[in-house]
């Protein structure tokens, strides 16, 4: 089946939220001392470019109910698409009788895409701003994040810039524990409910994080979301810090899983829409 794509072009919905548009530009410009050192810009229709970005394949984690292929993700009138889409299609990871949820399906029911930031591309410290539009619905589970470049999760470290599922937003840090299957866990939960636009999803909203060698934190439309200090977050078992290594991004649509919930109900396909990408680092190391 085909899927029809319908989005206005960039600069006509720039021009409809620019007021939106402007909170992400107006924080840079009144931030001396940041310089671009990484973006994508997505304006080339088409697949997504390849020398920035790699692609997550199958049966990944959360018990989601997506198989992640590079396929549901694409440019278009400047904005990256991920589709989320009900398909029907044999796993060929399929093992009969297997406890592993991610080979005892024997059919693909649910497909979407995982872009993650190509590993050279990592920084540590500075200023990250994308632009991107969400649908609020439960089942969907749209996310920003990055992980350290060094470890095994969650010992190298989480940023979870966006997240949405169980009706808000998640603004989440996490580190290694003494279990290494229950990070240690500093999050936020804003309820869409709490905003004063009951149509906050029909528009765009800017997420940034900012990181330096003493905290980060985390912003939508320059609302302060969550913040954590880095003396705070060391790891348990091995005393190592993974807020002081490189980071890179990872921007994905999920279905369902432990945190999206039922899909009973879930109006697919549906799209997530990212504007820009953009990495900045201060002129002056810290």
């Amino acid at each position: 089946m085909m899927l029809s794509i319908f989005v206005l072009p960039k600069s006509q919905l720039r021009k409809a939220n620019s007021e939106i548009a402007l909170v992400g530009d107006s924080t840079i410009n009144k931030a001396p001392g940041f310089t671009l050192v990484w973006s994508d810009e997505f304006n080339k229709d088409g697949f997504p470019d390849t020398t920035k970005w790699n692609f997550e394949k199958g049966f990944v984690r959360n018990s989601e109910a997506q198989w992640y292929q590079k396929e549901n993700a694409s440019c278009l009138d400047g904005y990256l698409v991920i589709t989320g889409k009900k398909e029907h299609k044999k796993n060929l990871n399929y093992i009969a009788g297997s406890e592993n949820w991610r080979t005892n399906r024997e059919y693909i029911e649910y497909t979407s895409a995982s872009l993650k930031q190509k590993k050279e591309f990592a920084f540590k410290y500075g200023r990250v701003i994308i632009r991107a539009k969400i649908i609020a619905s439960q089942g969907l589970w749209p996310a920003i994040w990055t992980v350290g470049v060094s470890g095994n999760w969650p010992y190298n470290g989480e940023c979870d810039i966006m997240e949405y599922y169980k009706g808000g937003l998640h603004a989440n840090f996490a580190h290694g524990s003494l279990n290494p299957n229950k990070p240690v866990w500093n999050s936020v939960f804003k309820k869409m409910e709490t905003f004063d636009n009951s149509k906050w999803d029909e528009d765009f909203h800017v997420w940034r994080l900012d990181w330096n060698k003493d905290s980060m934190e985390i912003y939508v439309d320059d609302l302060l979301l969550n913040s954590i200090k880095l003396s705070e977050t060391h790891n348990l078992t091995n005393g190592i810090n993974p807020f002081r290594q490189a980071h890179y991004l990872r921007l994905n649509l999920a279905l369902g899983g432990d945190s999206g919930g039922s899909l009973s109900e879930t109006h697919l396909p549906s799209q997530y829409l990212i504007d820009y990408v953009r990495v900045y680092q201060y002129t002056l190391n810290e």
